[in-house]
């Protein structure tokens, strides 16, 4: 009986072993990915990384899912992802407005670079400074002569605080030291309905984002933040030659939380490479307003670690207080 017994232990033992051994073997990914988006759907994250979602989906036969979780300037959601496992099944998009919020927000619950792994960025883009199309103000100079003679009731709609957009809009406060309010919205539609209903003067977003009221006549750009125009919208001056001193890159990637294996990190790379090469998915991203831009993740390390030093400069220079 005893012998019995050891036989049946030693046999349910060999068994789990094989179990935990198939377990470990088991190769990525064999379930569902989530991409945390700290913006409401809509906008240009949003949008490309929906495209991103499908070429992974199709490369890789794993389902990709897309958690929208606007507000916080992204803090949320990243915390979200900061506290799941890191075995490369929650993923986020670390945009450039999180390296601003570094320097905007007196504590973050997490340190940005320390937190997650890079794994590559996906684009960069402008944003566009937008009024409806039929406002008295037909450039940039119109526009902030219009604040300087009523700053109290000249508004400047952008989605949440921290973001790339918002803090945009605090800039072109502070450089033109007009007491404008930068009003913050949850998402691009409703920074579109408040410049369309007059609650907002000037909305600050990306091409890809309104894109279909711009073709459509219902608002118009009369500036973009970037440092070169956009080839899109070639008519449209930049900030600089509009007369303000200030210029805004944004920039999206993809990240893990940190401690991800890195054999995981380098199949995300890898496929991420891929689709970003794919002259397809190229097309409709620049279509959209972005450039589309891949990198190894530590390209994405110092690309995050110089753009924090960078606007810890500008927002001490443009006299930003933290709160």
């Amino acid at each position: 009986m005893l012998f019995k017994t050891a036989g049946m232990l030693i046999a349910l033992l060999i068994g789990a072993a094989s179990i935990v051994r198939a377990s470990a073997e088991t190769p990525y990914p064999n379930r569902p990915i989530r991409i945390v988006v700290p913006f409401g759907p809509g906008g240009f994250a949003d949008i490309t990384v929906r495209l991103l979602a499908q070429k992974l989906t199709e490369r890789t036969n794993a389902e990709v899912v897309i958690e929208n979780r606007p507000g916080a300037g992204g803090i949320t959601a990243a915390t979200t992802v900061t506290s799941a496992k890191p075995d490369g099944y929650t993923l986020f998009v670390f945009s450039s407005g999180i390296a601003l919020s570094k320097s905007l927000l007196k504590s973050m619950p997490f340190d940005p670079v320390a937190a997650f792994a890079p794994i590559s960025t996906l684009a960069r883009f402008d944003l566009l400074l937008l009024v409806k199309a039929d406002s008295p103000m037909r450039s940039l100079k119109d526009a902030l002569d219009a604040a300087r003679a009523d700053p109290q009731k000249f508004n400047v709609g952008t989605i949440s605080p921290g973001s790339t957009q918002n803090v945009t809009g605090e800039l072109l406060r502070s450089t033109t030291g007009i007491a404008m309010t930068v009003v913050p919205h949850r998402t691009s539609a409703e920074v579109l309905t408040s410049l369309l209903r007059g609650d907002t003067q000037i909305g600050i977003e990306s091409y890809a984002a309104l894109k279909s009221a711009i073709d459509a006549g219902q608002i118009r750009a009369v500036a973009s933040s970037g440092g070169m125009r956009s080839p899109l919208l070639p008519d449209v001056p930049t900030l600089r030659e509009s007369g303000v001193d200030a210029a805004v890159d944004g920039w999206n990637s993809l990240v893990a939380p940190a401690g991800t294996p890195r054999d995981i990190v380098a199949f995300l790379n890898g496929h991420i490479r891929a689709i970003i090469g794919d002259p397809d998915f190229r097309k409709r991203m620049i279509e959209l307003g972005g450039e589309p831009v891949a990198s190894s993740p530590e390209q994405l390390d110092a690309r995050l670690r110089s753009d924090i030093d960078m606007w810890a400069s500008v927002v001490k220079k443009a006299g930003l207080e933290p709160n």
